[in-house]
């Protein structure tokens, strides 16, 4: 049972195994979240002994108590009990505002059924359409009770106790739940020392990390944990981001920075053991720490230090350092800095990857497969990212820039369908309760192509009066405007801090000069500085519509900020640049909801990952470093300044964009450390 719609909790499993295969097949038939329960996930004190009885869960339906052998006292008390552990959740996470006290919502957002009424699949959709419920206020309560039974806590001020009835908000406040995939990671138990998982952006694998960070760190307290990334800047970021989150979770254990729990990035500085977990590990094992010199990858660094803990026996003789580990950003790391986690490792590595990083690359499946497989992206309008992924990969074009296999397209969240007559192939990704209340109200994207740079800023200030307009509960950090070129976006950027403080009275916030976001500040930004960002709207600006892998790559991590409408502008593109077969693409898309591209015959495709492979070798030297340095965010030019010497002195056999890309990251991770 692996379905994204379906969770069934372990202890579950052993009754009536019928029932849970009908709500299994119910769940994938109907694209309907079911969750089967037998106590709140999330905390151990609320176990309950009792086997013949479970809770299904689904929105828009009341809950339902499952008795697997008729009434009873003792399912009586079962029920009973559970209500009274709702009330405390409730009550720890503040939901009671909205909820009110159990006498006020248990009978109108409970019912009992029994698995002797539903021995076949009709009984069980007769039940679920008996028990449907459409009353939104009581829909929206439902949904919260949902969340405290599953983990997935909503923070209460942000959902709010109203029912808002214009699409901004119906989406702000929109009650997240986990899916089936997701609550398996959290809560399944583990049986193996790695456990990868990997998704799309957007499919919140780091929001997972911290879930299972908190469940590790309250329930295993003796435990010591690692949480690191391979970004200096990054790590900065999630070293506040846990504390935020573990008191949003209302975790009462005290952070024992550098004694229980470290978050470092990955490499370190001689100066401080706990400055990175390649530098701790160096600490605790004695092991001679290498600085970067441009003949050590960060790689070699790592097999360094795996083979001279291996050759000294020093896990035999020093143990382990960690009991578990949390990677994030895994397309960033070389294996040997995985091995080497996991070898100074006493349980479990928890290893995250962003599966479409890999979009570009010979292969974007691992040859080891994840654990954890990811697919729904839950930031991203699902018409939004397919004309991404379309635009991204160069679908749309006669000349392609990436294709993928089936079960490629299948693990990016895609289901596949051919027309063989046609040789076309239809893309389709499913529907998301996030954006249910989108269908038909807005376009999800919208295209435009200025006659001339001039006009760039004056048709943005269009498009936030159409904004304003059409959403009048928006404020000024709902739009997020990002550019994707070089020195024309911050000249730009310049020019809407005038003209919108002129318009609107609003104060703009140049997230790369900030490094931050500010509320009710309008966010411009270059697209170094949107990571794990969102926004209701989106505004990107491109005004380069090439075929490099790096330049429709920002395109697309811009376009896939938004959870409600994106504005693309492509500036200084020719007419004859595939614009027509591009916005061919995307009508197609919001007509249908889906892509149909042309499949490219099997020379094609070999065509297509042959340039690929290839296509970065007829730069040079400087160009290499100037691409690597704008897909690194590295901007200030006396840094760019100190670091072509390196490239400039590299060996024309390995003269490519990404041994380049590798030696510059690896060189700028070592001189901020």
């Amino acid at each position: 049972m692996t379905d994204s719609f379906f969770f069934v909790q372990e202890e579950a499993v052993d009754k009536n195994h019928d029932l849970l295969k009908n709500l299994a097949r119910l769940a994938t038939t109907e694209k309907k979240q079911i969750f089967v329960v037998r106590y709140p996930l999330g905390d151990k004190k609320y176990v309950h002994e009792f086997d013949a009885a479970f809770i299904i869960l689904s929105p828009k339906h009341p809950i339902m108590f499952c008795s697997l052998e008729g009434d009873s006292e003792e399912f009586e008390d079962y029920k009973e009990d559970i209500i009274e552990d709702l009330t405390a959740i409730s009550d720890k996470y503040q939901y009671k505002e909205v909820l009110g006290r159990s006498r006020n919502w248990r009978k109108k957002l409970t019912e009992t059924v029994y698995s002797e009424n539903l021995t076949s699949y009709d009984d069980l959709t007769q039940a679920f359409e008996d028990n449907r419920e459409r009353d939104p206020a009581t829909l929206k309560r439902i949904e919260l009770l949902i969340s405290l039974l599953t983990g997935s806590i909503n923070d209460i001020n942000k959902v709010k106790s109203d029912v808002p009835t214009n699409l901004l908000d119906k989406i702000k406040q929109k009650i997240q739940l986990f899916d089936g995939e997701q609550t398996r990671f959290i809560y399944q138990p583990v049986e193996s020392d790695l456990i990868r998982i990997q998704g799309l952006s957007g499919t919140g694998k780091t929001e997972l990390l911290l879930h299972k960070l908190r469940e590790v760190y309250v329930n295993k307290p003796k435990s010591k944990v690692l949480f690191t990334c391979h970004n200096r800047i990054l790590a900065a970021s999630l070293r506040q981001r846990i504390p935020a989150f573990f008191n949003f979770m209302k975790v009462e254990e005290q952070i024992e920075w550098h004694s229980r729990l470290w978050c470092v990035h990955a490499w370190g500085s001689a100066s401080d053991p706990h400055s990175g977990a390649y530098r701790l590990i160096c600490s605790h094992y004695d092991l001679t720490f290498r600085t970067y010199n441009r003949r050590l990858t960060f790689s070699d660094v790592c097999q360094m230090a795996l083979e001279e803990i291996k050759e000294r026996q020093l896990i035999a003789s020093n143990g382990t350092l960690f009991d578990y580990v949390f990677l994030d950003e895994s397309q960033d790391f070389p294996d040997s800095f995985i091995e080497l986690c996991r070898i100074v490792t006493s349980q479990v590595i928890y290893v995250a990857g962003d599966i479409f990083q890999g979009i570009f690359d010979e292969d974007i499946i691992s040859s080891i497969t994840p654990d954890f497989l990811l697919s729904k992206c839950y930031r991203t309008d699902p018409k939004t990212l397919m004309f991404a992924h379309g635009l991204g990969m160069g679908l749309f074009e006669e000349q392609k820039l990436r294709w993928l296999s089936d079960d490629q397209w299948e693990a990016c969240g895609y289901m596949v369908d051919r027309d063989p007559d046609a040789k076309s192939l239809l893309l389709k990704r499913e529907p998301l309760r996030r954006f249910e209340e989108l269908s038909g109200e807005v376009e999800s994207t919208v295209m435009y192509r200025p006659d001339s740079n001039e006009q760039v800023g004056e048709m943005i200030l269009e498009i936030l009066k159409n904004i304003t307009k059409q959403h009048e509960t928006a404020t000024p950090d709902d739009i997020g405007i990002i550019f994707t070129g070089g020195r024309s976006g911050f000249l730009l950027a310049d020019e809407l801090e005038y003209l919108v403080k002129k318009e609107f009275g609003w104060d703009v916030n140049k997230a790369y000069e900030s490094k931050i976001t500010e509320k009710n500040q309008l966010f411009i930004s270059n697209k170094n500085n949107v990571k794990g960002l969102e926004f209701p709207f989106v505004i990107c600006v491109s005004d380069k519509l090439t075929k490099l892998k790096h330049e429709r790559n920002a395109i697309y991590m811009s376009m896939t900020r938004s959870f409600i409408q994106t504005h693309l502008i492509l500036t200084n593109v020719p007419e004859d640049e595939n614009l027509a077969d591009i916005a061919g693409g995307l009508e197609y898309i919001q007509e249908h909801g889906c892509m149909k591209i042309q499949e490219p015959s099997e020379s094609e495709q070999e065509q297509i990952n042959t340039r690929i492979e290839y296509d970065d070798t007829k730069y040079s030297a400087h160009e290499l470093a100037e691409m690597a340095f704008e897909e690194l965010g590295i901007e200030d030019s006396m840094t760019q300044e100190s670091m072509k010497p390196l490239i400039l002195g590299v060996p024309q056999s390995k003269l490519n964009y990404k041994f380049v890309l590798e030696l510059i990251r690896d060189y700028h991770a070592r001189l901020y450390s």
